[in-house]
């Protein structure tokens, strides 16, 4: 059920797909040199395979972990590879664009680098399934649970980046940094938020959503999640205090409605 890409703006990519569509929602998991980790992360989600549909948007990974033939064993249903230029945001409209063409009821959102309980996701398809637009994965609130967090990234999102995104969105997110999150169809496919735009290269896409969606008054809701950190050296693709400068300062344009699509004329 393809619908019409007026004016999207998707990034440069190669499809393989691996099996026909199945079910009504999608997991779609952004990828980049994520090495053993994605291969563990397959293999815990073997067991959802009966609910819902996998697709792997890799960013152009060159360690070898997402090979075809292992992603067919492990159940996943397509390979989007971005060979265009962008970052997360860039596979992000990869991802969700396919699956809009695909012509599924919503998507879901996970982190491919094994930080996170995979199991929570029939809790997003009922909340799907209920009527909800944006789900928030959380580990601060009841029934989520955070293991091994670094303290600087516990109070950056705590006291910094949630209430932040928070006031500009009117509505009380508490983990606006986990990537644990859905979309409905009918909120990404909105003439008033319009994802597919080349401004969404980094990280702006999700601060964006949560903002819009709340802001829009689609139906918000946040979702107890797991996320664990393993000990030693922290997978992250923000490093330094540039990376955490660049954060700041996409979350503060997000914030102040930099993102926002522009808005038609009024008709003479």
């Amino acid at each position: 059920m393809p619908v019409e890409r007026v004016h999207w703006e998707v990034t440069d990519h190669l499809l393989h797909e691996l099996a026909p569509r199945q079910h009504k929602y999608v997991v779609l998991i952004p990828v980049l040199n994520e090495g053993a980790r994605i291969r563990r992360q397959m293999e815990k989600m073997k067991g959802l395979a009966g609910c819902v549909d996998l697709a792997i948007i890799d960013g152009g990974s060159r360690d070898g972990s997402v090979e075809l033939e292992v992603l067919r064993q492990t159940g996943v249903r397509a390979l989007a590879v971005k060979t265009g230029p962008g970052r997360l945001s860039a596979q992000l409209r990869i991802g969700l664009a396919w699956a809009m063409d695909e012509g599924y009821a919503g998507a879901i959102l996970i982190d491919g680098n094994d930080k996170d309980d995979s199991s929570a996701v029939p809790l997003f398809i009922a909340a799907l399934e209920e009527g909800y637009d944006h789900l928030q994965g959380s580990r601060f609130i009841r029934g989520g649970a955070e293991v091994n967090t670094p303290l600087s990234r516990h109070l950056a999102v705590k006291f910094i980046h949630a209430p932040t995104i928070s006031l500009a969105a009117r509505f009380r997110y508490t983990d606006t940094t986990n990537g644990f999150r859905a979309y409905s169809r009918r909120f990404l496919l909105h003439e008033s938020v319009q994802p597919f735009r080349n401004v969404f290269n980094a990280y702006e896409l999700h601060y964006y959503l949560a903002i819009r969606a709340a802001r829009l008054r689609f139906r918000v809701k946040e979702i107890p999640v797991t996320r664990s950190y393993p000990l030693g050296d922290i997978p992250t693709k923000i490093k330094g205090w540039r990376g955490n400068m660049a954060i700041l300062r996409t979350l503060l344009a997000a914030c102040l409605g930099r993102f926002d699509p522009p808005e038609k004329p009024c008709a003479p």
